[in-house]
């Protein structure tokens, strides 16, 4: 599973999640740095990537596109990396089952 972390979230992410999510992505190594939620949406459309956001426009546009991609919507607030971090990795088995879930589009998740 590869995820696309959207610019609110810090790069570092991609390297510190990589035994769990090898080959994930952020928006701005992708050359995605403050472009519109449409590009970032069909960048990772095409990619094959989970979109990992604070952000609720990904969630809106979720219901407007559906999916692919998928959007992972974390209602956690203003927090560290290292929050983040560890709110991915204690989700990893809900990731994989929101992963293959064909009919799911967005994950949200809201507490450390």
């Amino acid at each position: 599973m590869r995820l696309l972390f959207d610019e609110h979230l810090s790069r570092a992410l991609c390297e510190r999640l990589s035994d769990i999510f090898p080959g994930s992505q952020h928006v701005c190594v992708a050359g995605l740095e403050q472009a519109a939620d449409i590009g970032v949406w069909e960048y990772a459309k095409v990619n094959g990537l989970i979109i990992v956001t604070k952000d609720s426009d990904f969630h809106q546009l979720s219901f407007l596109q559906g999916a692919p991609p998928k959007v992972v919507w974390l209602r956690i607030g203003n927090c560290t990396t290292d929050m983040v971090e560890i709110l991915l990795r204690r989700n990893f088995l809900r990731l994989e089952s929101f992963e293959s879930d064909q009919e799911a589009t967005v994950l949200i998740l809201e507490s450390v």
